[in-house]
């Protein structure tokens, strides 16, 4: 079967033994962002714990498991989006024995991230604190900095970590060596559970699509047993998983190149780009799936035209 057993729709996704998949129902939508929980004999881990707003399904999926923040020994981020790591802060101040593991590009804006909210609020605005709440620093003695690939041991549990730029310039995977079971962030684009479907997320500032189809082999590579996305939940079909979403990410980055060579102004461009997708949505998925990645579509045009200016232009260099 494609999807890990369905206790997702409950709030919690058992992947394998002392793993889940957790819904941190964000702004009140089910299955829409996870965090993942791994016990073991040292404590709990989180993988992305997501943003402040959702640190009260946090604490009340730890105490289902008669557990606290105080019990958490590690957090595991897979990159620095709020969307993934925005509670970080946050739960550290709660309980300072958490170690936090981000990768080197990433590290110096969760010690101070002021660049990264800046940059959050010239796209969201006055809805900053509805959507993310507090952005809390991590103190540097907390962090774990990672490199390209690193073995590491998290509650007990021996685990790699690999540098999977694409999506962002900072994004790391993770697998845990013990269950096969790979978290990776949105590496592996976007799936709902129930669904075939896996729609690629493609924003700015620093989308590269050929690094990104390096990652992709590269995790494919590690011949997962389970593929954990954010957005979201645990599949048991990783391979199908990634090649799909190699075949549409080229797919996307070719539309875009030839739109971008069009006379047609920026707006026409991207309203072409975002029916193409919807079409190909409403093909594919239920209608009720297809309107809640409507949101993001212009968000992943976006990102590919800067992709291909930044191109066609001298260097600028990674943004994080």
């Amino acid at each position: 079967m494609a999807n890990a057993p369905d206790a997702a729709l409950n709030g919690s996704q058992a992947v394998a033994p002392d793993i889940d998949v957790v819904d941190l129902e964000y702004l009140g939508q089910a299955r829409s962002v996870a965090t993942v929980m791994i016990a073991g004999a040292s404590g709990l881990a989180l993988v992305d714990p997501g943003p402040s707003t959702t640190l009260p399904a946090v604490r009340r999926q730890l105490s289902e498991r008669g557990a606290s923040v105080e019990d958490l020994e590690s957090i595991l981020l897979t990159h620095i989006h709020l969307d993934h790591a925005g509670g970080t802060g946050a739960l550290v101040r709660e309980n300072p024995r958490i170690r936090v593991y981000v990768h080197e590009r990433g590290a110096r804006h969760v010690t101070d991230p002021s660049r990264l909210l800046a940059s959050a609020e010239r796209i969201y605005g006055d809805q900053m604190q509805r959507l993310w709440g507090d952005v809390l620093p991590v103190p540097a003695d907390s962090l774990q900095v990672l490199s390209d690939n690193d073995a590491l041991v998290i509650s007990g549990r021996p685990m790699r970590s690999m540098y999977t730029p694409g999506h962002a310039w900072h994004h790391v995977s993770y697998l845990d060596e013990r269950s096969g079971t790979a978290f990776v962030g949105d590496t592996a684009g976007e799936r709902f559970p129930g669904q075939q479907y896996v729609l690629p997320v493609t924003p700015p500032p620093d989308v590269d699509i050929d690094r990104w189809m390096v990652s992709s082999r590269q995790i494919r590579a590690w011949r997962p047993a389970h593929l954990v996305i954010t957005h979201f939940g645990a599949f048991d079909d990783a391979t199908r998983h990634l090649e799909e979403h190699e075949h549409r990410l080229a797919a996307w980055s070719v539309a875009a190149r030839e739109l971008l060579a069009t006379d047609e102004a920026e707006a026409e461009r991207a309203e072409r780009f975002v029916a193409g997708v919807e079409a190909d949505l409403q093909r594919h998925i239920p209608a009720e799936v297809a309107q809640r990645y409507r949101g993001s579509l212009r968000s992943s045009w976006d990102g590919l035209a800067r992709y291909w200016r930044t191109r066609a232009a001298p260097s600028e260099g990674p943004a994080a």
